[in-house]
């Protein structure tokens, strides 16, 4: 597992994706998604990681960072988290979530925020196996994201 540079772009915008047809969400067209991943790898706040190797990867995520007045450090979005069909059930999530985690610490982050569809359970169950929560303990709500796009 290793912190993508610039030059493993091209593979991450090819991996995401997938990730979006297996899942049929909307997703930008890779030669839109290439820029974008090479902006990202190459900017302070982001960070993605490849498992497995550069050439055929196991799987991958995505984490920003950014300044927030809820913590000292930066607040983490871990904004993709995916591992390829055929490898699944093998580790590569959770070793991909800890180093995640381990990087947004070494960096200074205090929370990670994660974004899951109410409907994917099993992603769900993922996360609250490792700690994480819907809401803060001994609430009896859910909290909700919106979202609006500009062009």
């Amino acid at each position: 597992m290793f912190i993508a540079g610039v030059d493993d772009a091209e593979v991450l915008a090819r991996m995401q994706v997938a990730f979006s047809v297996e899942f049929d969400d909307p997703t930008p067209p890779y030669e839109v998604l290439l820029p974008r991943f090479r902006r990202l790898v190459e900017h302070p706040a982001g960070l993605a990681l490849l498992a497995g190797s550069s050439a055929e990867p196991d799987g991958y995520a995505v984490v920003t960072l950014r300044p927030t007045v809820y913590c000292d450090g930066p607040l983490a979005v871990l904004d993709e988290l995916y591992v390829v069909p055929a490898q699944r059930n093998n580790g590569i999530g959770t070793a991909l979530l800890q180093r995640s985690i381990d990087e947004v610490v070494r960096r200074g982050g205090g929370e990670m925020h994660i974004n899951v569809d109410e409907i994917d359970v099993d992603a769900r169950r993922f996360y609250e196996r490792h700690g994480f929560v819907n809401v803060e303990p001994g609430t009896d709500y859910r909290m909700l994201m919106y979202l609006r796009e500009f062009d």
